[in-house]
């Protein structure tokens, strides 16, 4: 499946380096190579990249991946999609961070003071 952030991250690399490997961009993004194959045809079949075989290169292998305007467009959306989502977790986080710091600290006060009542003379 194509999700925003794989279609962000293929994106992004792709705009940087449009030379970019299939097994490069597997290793970048922590995915495999049949995922990456499925992505970028997904994208290519959607008309967001174009690619380029170089057949007369030494290298027969060789790809250029290049972002149509359709593309470069997607890419501003997904990537303010992708932004809002991360900011979105980012304060759910920052909120369970806090939950726990002040979870922890009248837990921390509640073992003080039954410290104090077992032995009030120290």
């Amino acid at each position: 499946m194509l999700t925003d952030e794989y279609r962000y991250r293929i994106l992004k690399l792709l705009e940087a380096d449009p030379h970019a490997s299939q097994r490069r961009i597997a290793d970048e993004l922590g995915i495999s190579l049949g995922r990456v194959n499925f992505c970028l045809q997904a994208l290519i079949e959607k008309g967001l990249v174009k690619v380029n075989n170089f057949r007369n290169s030494a290298n027969k292998q060789a790809y250029l991946y290049l972002l149509t305007p359709r593309g470069i467009e997607e890419k501003a959306m997904v990537t303010a999609r992708f932004l809002r989502r991360k900011l979105d977790e980012y304060e759910a986080l920052k909120w369970e961070l806090e939950e726990l710091q002040r979870e922890a600290s009248k837990s921390e006060e509640s073992a003080k003071a039954r410290r104090a009542k077992v032995s009030p003379g120290q």
